[in-house]
C-alpha cells in the first residue's frame, strides 16, 4: 500500500520535474544567475487530503485566493527592485521559481523541485558539493504547512526565510537549523495581546483558536505568560472548521466575558465572526490575531458593526514605496498581451506543476493593491534578507560582485545572522534563533464605515527598547466611549473586602503552596512531601548504613591487624584499605536523602556516592586484572607483565580511572548543576520537594564510566574463573557486581515511571545494596577465615593451592 504511494508521489514529481512554463513572462517564473524558490497560496483547500493520498494536489481546482496573489506580487516586485539596483548586487542578477501551495500541508511536489539538483535530490551529499535548484526560499504561509516540509529545506542548510509562520516551535535551531523568519513569533504576538489586555485592566478573558499548530502554539504560550498577571482564562476551545460556533459563543456569553481573543487563520475566524453576528452577540472586545487582523472580506459582514470593538495586531509598516505603481504597470502588460495567452494558458493547466492561476490575470490593479497587506513587509524584507547575505558572500563592493566565488546555501545562513540594514523605515536584524526584531501596530476596525478603515491607535517595538502604548482616546468603544467591563469581579473599595459568597465570577489563581478542586471557590494547602527523618522507612535506612559504617570499619581494623598475613595480600593488600574507605565514604551520602533537600543536600547524595564508589570499582577491576594477569598473562607476554610490575601499573589505572570520573563529576556538578525543585504538577494536593539530576549528557558519562568499569571487572573476573580457589575471586566479584547492575536498573526504572516521595527512598536503599554486594561477597569471606579458620591463613596452604593449580593445568 504504502510503496503504491511513494511510487505515485515520485511519478508526480517527476512530471513536475521535467514540464515547462508554457509562457516566457509568467508570475511564476524569472531567470537569473541564483534562483530563489517561493511558496504561496494562490488558492485554499477547505479540506485536507488524507496522509497517503495517491493523488497530486492540483491547486487550481480549488478556491481562489486573492491574498496569495498579492503575496506573489510583492516577492517579484523585491526581486525586480533588487535587479534595478546597482549597489546591492551589481553584475548579480535574481531569479526566481515560485509555486503554489495552495495551503495544503502535504503538497510536496514543489518543494522537491526546488530542492533538487539536475532533476535528483541527494541529502547525503556534502554541503560544499551541494548547489540546488535554489539558492533560497521564501513561505509557506501558515505554521503547520511550514513544519510539514521545513525539514526537507532544512536538512541541506537551505536558508528558508519564511514570511507567514509563527509557530515558536521553529525558533528551535537544533531541529530547524536554517529557518529564519521576518514575522514576529507566536511568542511575540501573545506577548502583545497581554500587552493590550492588561493595559485596559481586564482579567476575565475567552481564547478561541483553531485545530492547528499555529493556534495550538498560541494557546499553551498564552497559558504560560499570564501566569501572575491577574489574568484569568475563563474559557478556551480550539475549533475545526466543523465545530459549533454558536454553542462556544453562548457559553462565553454565559459566563459575561466581555473580552474574547480570536487566534486564528482567517477561515476559522470569519466563521467565527458570523456566528457571533447570527447569534446577536453584541458589545464584546474582539482581540484579532496577526493572520486576520488586517482581513479585507470580515469587516464587510453584514451586521458586524453591532458584535462590539475589534482590536487587531499588525505589522507597523503595510505600505511598500513603488509597489502600487509595480502593480500598474504589470497589470498593463498582462491586458495587452491577454488574449495571444489564453491559448497557452489552457495548456498550461495540463503540462505545469502548480505553477497555474486562472483567475489571476482577471484581477484588476486596484484589487490586488486593496489586500491585506499584513504579509507584505515580510516578504518583502525576506527577499532583501536573501540578497544582503549574497552580496556578503559574493564580495560585492558598489561597483560589482565577485563571480570568481560560487555561493552556496549553507554560506548565505552564516551571514544572515550577522545582518544589520535599514529597509523602508525599519531596521532588519535576527536575534540567535533567526527571528527579527518587532514592531507592531494595534488597530481598531472602523466597520461602521464604507468602506470599512483599519486605524492605528497603539504601537510595540523591541528595537532599541521595548515600548508600548496606546492612545485610549481613538478607541470606539460601544459604551458611551467607557472601556468595558471585563473583570472577574468589580473591585471593592477602600474599607471594605469580599465576602465569600460575593460574585459567582470571582477567579483569583491559588498559590504555587495550594489546591483547589475544579469548581471550588476556596484554595486548600498542598502537604509538603519529602523523606522525614522519623518515618520507618528512613529509620530503617540509617540505622542499617550506621551498622554498615561499623561493620566496614571493624573490617577494616582486622585487615590492618592482619596485614602481613596471606589472606590481606591476596585480596590486594594496601589497595584493600583504599576500597574500605572508599566504601565507608561512599555510605555517608545515604544520610543527604532524608529530611527537607536543600541545594548541598541534592548536591552531595548521588556526587559522593557516585565518585567513591567508582573508585572501589576500579581497584576491584585491577584486583581481576591483576590476578589474571600473574596465572595466566605473566607466561605468555613477561615483558608486559614486568613493566606492569615495575612501574606500579595497577596504581596508575586507579588515578587514572579515579581523575577521569573526578573531572565528569565535576563538570556534572558545574555545568548543570543538581537543583532542588518543587513539583507541583504530579499531584495536585501535593507539593513534592525533589532533586533534578542535572544536565542529561553529563549524568550519562559519570555513569557511564562506573558500569564501564564494572563490566571490566566481570570481564577479568569470567577470565580467571578456574584459578587456585584462595586467588579465585570471579565469583564474588561476580556476585557483587550482578547486584550492583540489578539494583540500579530497577531504580531507574521506578525513577522513570513513579512520581514519589518512595523513589528517593529507593535510591539510597540502591546505594547500600550496592555497597553491602561488595562487603559481603569480597570483604565478609576473607575476614571469616581471618577470624575463624586461621590455618587457611597461612603461606603453606596458599602454597599448596598453586601446586595443584599448577599440576591441573599442567595435565591438560
Amino acid at each position: 500500500m504504502h510503496l503504491s504511494n511513494i511510487y505515485t508521489l515520485l511519478v508526480s514529481f517527476t512530471n513536475c520535474l521535467f514540464s515547462k512554463v508554457s509562457w516566457s513572462t509568467s508570475d511564476f517564473s524569472l531567470e537569473g544567475d541564483y534562483l530563489l524558490g517561493g511558496l504561496f497560496a494562490l488558492h485554499e483547500i477547505e479540506h485536507e487530503t488524507t496522509l497517503f493520498s495517491t493523488e497530486t494536489t492540483e491547486c487550481f481546482r480549488h478556491l481562489s485566493s486573492k491574498s496569495g496573489y498579492q503575496m506573489l506580487q510583492v516577492m517579484r516586485f523585491a526581486v525586480e527592485e533588487i535587479n534595478n539596483s546597482t549597489t546591492l548586487l551589481p553584475n548579480v542578477s535574481l531569479g526566481y521559481e515560485i509555486f503554489d501551495h495552495c495551503s495544503n500541508t502535504k503538497n510536496l511536489n514543489s518543494v522537491l523541485k526546488l530542492i533538487s539538483k539536475n532533476g535528483s535530490i541527494k541529502p547525503k551529499e556534502k554541503l560544499n558539493n551541494y548547489q540546488p535548484k535554489v539558492i533560497a526560499l521564501t513561505g509557506p504561509y501558515g505554521s503547520s504547512k511550514t513544519i510539514t516540509i521545513a525539514p526537507l529545506i532544512t536538512m541541506d542548510l537551505i536558508p528558508m526565510v519564511n514570511y507567514g509562520a509563527t509557530s515558536y516551535a521553529l525558533s528551535n535551531k537544533l531541529h530547524y537549523p536554517s529557518f529564519v523568519r521576518t514575522i514576529p513569533s507566536n511568542k511575540d504576538l501573545i506577548e502583545m495581546i497581554i500587552h493590550i489586555i492588561r493595559w485596559f485592566g481586564w482579567n476575565w478573558v475567552a481564547f478561541l483558536g483553531s485545530q492547528d499548530d499555529y493556534s495550538s502554539d498560541g494557546l499553551k504560550l498564552f497559558n504560560k505568560y499570564i501566569s501572575n498577571t491577574g489574568i484569568c482564562l475563563a474559557y478556551q476551545e480550539g475549533l475545526s472548521l466543523n465545530a459549533n460556533y454558536s454553542l462556544a459563543l453562548k457559553k462565553i456569553d454565559m459566563l459575561n466575558i466581555n473580552v474574547i481573543v480570536v487566534y486564528a487563520l482567517p477561515q476559522y475566524a470569519s466563521k467565527i465572526i458570523k456566528a457571533a453576528i447570527a447569534n446577536n452577540i453584541q458589545d464584546k472586545v474582539w482581540i484579532a490575531s496577526q493572520a486576520w487582523s488586517m482581513n479585507q472580506q470580515i469587516p464587510r459582514e453584514p451586521g458586524i458593526e453591532k458584535i462590539g470593538t475589534i482590536i487587531g495586531i499588525t505589522e507597523r509598516l503595510l505600505s511598500l514605496s513603488g509597489f502600487d505603481e509595480f502593480i500598474y504597470k504589470t497589470r498593463g502588460a498582462l491586458d495587452a498581451g491577454h488574449n495571444d495567452r489564453a491559448e497557452s494558458d489552457i495548456q498550461g493547466k495540463s503540462k505545469t506543476c502548480n505553477q497555474f492561476c486562472d483567475y489571476c490575470s482577471l484581477l484588476t490593479a486596484e484589487e490586488i493593491i486593496n489586500e491585506n497587506p499584513t504579509f507584505s513587509f515580510a516578504i518583502y524584507a525576506a527577499i532583501y534578507t536573501i540578497a544582503h547575505a549574497l552580496h556578503k558572500v559574493l564580495q560585492c563592493d558598489i561597483n560589482e560582485c565577485s563571480k570568481n566565488t560560487m555561493a552556496k546555501p549553507y554560506m548565505l545562513l552564516g551571514e544572515i545572522k550577522k545582518l544589520d540594514f535599514p529597509l523602508s523605515g525599519r531596521q532588519v536584524k535576527y536575534n540567535d534563533n533567526y527571528d527579527p526584531t518587532i514592531s507592531f501596530a494595534v488597530v481598531v476596525w472602523r466597520t461602521n464605515m464604507n468602506p470599512p478603515q483599519f486605524e492605528m491607535v497603539g504601537t510595540y517595538d523591541t528595537h532599541p527598547e521595548i515600548t508600548f502604548t496606546i492612545d485610549n482616546s481613538l478607541m470606539p468603544w460601544i459604551n458611551s466611549g467607557s472601556v468595558p467591563f471585563s473583570n472577574c469581579s468589580v473591585e471593592c473599595t477602600t474599607g471594605h473586602s469580599r465576602q465569600p459568597e460575593g460574585d459567582p465570577y470571582t477567579c483569583f489563581p491559588c498559590a504555587e503552596s495550594e489546591w483547589s478542586d475544579e469548581g471550588s471557590t476556596t484554595c486548600k494547602t498542598r502537604s509538603v512531601v519529602y523523606p522525614q527523618f522519623t518515618e520507618i522507612a528512613s529509620i530503617a535506612i540509617m540505622v542499617s548504613t550506621v551498622c554498615l559504617i561499623i561493620l566496614l570499619i571493624a573490617i577494616f581494623s582486622i585487615f590492618a591487624y592482619s596485614y602481613d598475613t596471606p589472606v590481606v595480600k591476596s585480596a590486594g593488600g594496601s589497595m584493600c584499605f583504599l576500597m574500605l574507605t572508599s566504601l565507608i565514604l561512599s555510605s555517608i551520602s545515604a544520610f543527604f536523602f532524608f529530611g527537607k533537600p536543600t541545594f548541598v543536600f541534592c548536591l552531595l547524595r548521588n556526587a559522593i556516592f557516585e565518585f567513591f564508589f567508582t573508585v572501589c570499582i576500579s581497584c576491584l577491576t585491577v584486583r581481576s586484572f591483576q590476578i589474571v594477569c600473574v596465572f595466566k598473562m605473566a607466561a605468555q607476554f613477561p615483558k608486559v607483565h614486568s613493566l606492569w610490575v615495575k612501574h606500579n601499573g595497577q596504581w596508575i589505572f586507579i588515578a587514572f580511572a579515579s581523575f577521569i570520573h573526578f573531572i565528569s563529576c565535576v563538570i556534572w556538578m558545574t555545568a548543570s548543576p543538581v537543583k532542588l525543585i518543587a513539583d507541583s504538577w504530579t499531584y495536585k494536593d501535593q507539593l513534592m520537594l525533589i532533586c533534578e539530576m542535572g544536565n542529561t549528557i553529563t549524568f550519562t558519562i559519570v555513569v557511564f564510566i562506573s558500569w564501564f568499569l564494572g563490566f571490566l571487572c566481570l570481564l577479568f573476573s569470567y577470565m580467571g574463573r578456574d584459578l587456585p580457589k584462595n586467588y579465585n575471586e570471579a565469583k564474588s566479584i561476580t556476585f557483587s557486581l550482578i547486584l550492583y547492575y540489578l539494583t540500579w536498573i530497577a531504580y531507574f526504572t521506578a525513577y522513570l515511571t513513579i512520581k514519589s516521595k518512595y523513589v528517593i527512598i529507593l535510591n539510597a536503599t540502591a546505594q547500600i545494596s550496592s555497597i553491602n554486594g561488595i562487603l559481603f561477597s569480597y570483604f565478609i569471606p576473607k575476614s571469616y577465615i581471618i577470624i575463624f579458620q586461621p590455618h587457611k591463613n597461612t603461606p603453606a596452604y596458599f602454597q599448596t593451592s598453586i601446586q595443584n593449580y599448577t599440576q591441573t593445568i599442567s595435565r591438560t
